[in-house]
């Protein structure tokens, strides 16, 4: 059987699931918003039991910081052997960027 990890959200993850759900509400598509939410919850439940699923972010190339393609999103986290943090969910066009 598969271990199971603990999954996270970063505050930064967080806000960007309020804007996903505030800009679909704005367009007159809430529902579209709440689907969408909902997918890429489910992406985030999936990590828990194949935290290496995802493929290394490629503006980085560092084994730790990985990421889901869900279009139209990406769903960033980084993994340790313990927990999944996911960090940002932004659109899959988006490049990453130092701060």
């Amino acid at each position: 059987m598969a271990k199971i990890i603990r999954a996270t959200f970063a505050e930064s993850a967080f806000s960007d699931l309020d804007d996903i759900k505030a800009f679909y509400k704005s367009e007159g598509l809430p529902e579209t918003g709440n689907r969408l939410i909902s997918e890429l919850l489910s992406e985030v439940e999936r990590l828990r039991v194949y935290p290496k699923s995802g493929r290394i972010v490629p503006e980085f190339n560092v084994e730790y910081l990985r990421e889901i393609i869900h279009p139209p999103f990406r769903i960033v986290y980084r993994y340790d052997k313990n927990r999944v943090r996911v960090v940002r969910i932004w659109r899959s066009e988006r490049l990453l960027k130092m701060p």
